[in-house]
């Protein structure tokens, strides 16, 4: 088990088929933090609204994060685009965990970054809404292929790899968007005196500065399998979870015997 002082994910999209809530649960079983943000989409309303989806991974997703606000961990959700609906409960708190609007993270070495989903700052959000449901629908037929190409590539024994995001990345128009997309969060958190951003939503996991502000973004968990750390030394990075690393193996805690003890202790003076 590693332990981060903070750790970002979003976009998950728990309720569509191309969520890959496994490799997530695997993720959250392998990974603990002080500080849980849940970064917005994690789950899709947009989706289950138009036909029921919910396999047994993505309710163990919900109950892995239940269970570590239970344990302590401060876990906070930031809704996005996708579970907009969840908005309407800012302030509130469900099963320990809270929901804001955004917050402000403090990092070790006193930087402050702003946390938000993105969305309410994506022009085509805003303006352009329609255009935004035809191209869910797009991705959504692209991630259906990407499903099983992948299925494909573990039989062969390779690794998770990105058809979806592999293609976005070819198309001139989608590149621009990202790049105008990051320069205007950056300019956000200029204007609330923040030192960084970390947000979603447009499925490209960064890090990397911009007009003197640190743009971050912790990807996703359709496409890119990835999160936003902060190591408990306060370095910031992004970690790629394309494997399966199965359960935790637990170590026990080994008491010798007072005898051996003795003898270990004397045979090492």
């Amino acid at each position: 088990m590693t332990h981060y002082r903070a750790i970002w994910i979003s976009d998950v999209h728990l309720g569509t088929s191309g969520c890959q809530a496994n490799y997530l649960l695997d993720f959250l079983k392998h990974n603990e933090a002080d500080q849980f943000y849940l970064v917005g989409d994690i789950i899709d309303g947009w989706r289950l609204k138009q036909s029921f989806y919910w396999p047994q991974s993505h309710n163990d997703v919900v109950q892995k994060l239940l269970r570590k606000a239970r344990k302590g961990t401060e876990v906070i959700y930031i809704p996005g685009n996708h579970d907009e609906a969840a908005r309407q409960y800012f302030g509130m708190s469900f099963g320990d965990i809270k929901v804001q609007e955004e917050v402000i993270h403090t990092t070790l070495d006193g930087r402050k970054l702003w946390v938000t989903h993105g969305d309410l700052f994506d022009g085509v959000m805003q303006y352009a809404k329609w255009l935004a449901y035809v191209g869910d629908s797009l991705y959504s037929f692209i991630l259906y292929i990407n499903r099983y190409f992948n299925m494909l590539r573990v039989k062969m024994g390779l690794q998770y790899w990105s058809l979806s995001q592999y293609l976005k990345h070819q198309v001139k128009n989608a590149v621009s968007y990202i790049a105008d997309f990051e320069h205007i969060m950056a300019r956000e958190a200029r204007l609330r005196n923040c030192d960084g951003v970390v947000c979603g939503h447009i499925h490209k996991a960064e890090i990397r500065e911009i007009d003197g502000l640190l743009y971050c973004n912790d990807g996703d968990w359709v496409e890119s399998l990835s999160a936003l750390v902060e190591t408990t030394t306060g370095e910031l990075k992004i970690i790629y979870w394309t494997h399966i690393h199965g359960d935790p193996v637990e170590v026990p805690e080994i008491t010798l015997q007072p005898e051996l003890a003795t003898l270990i202790k004397e045979v090492t003076v």
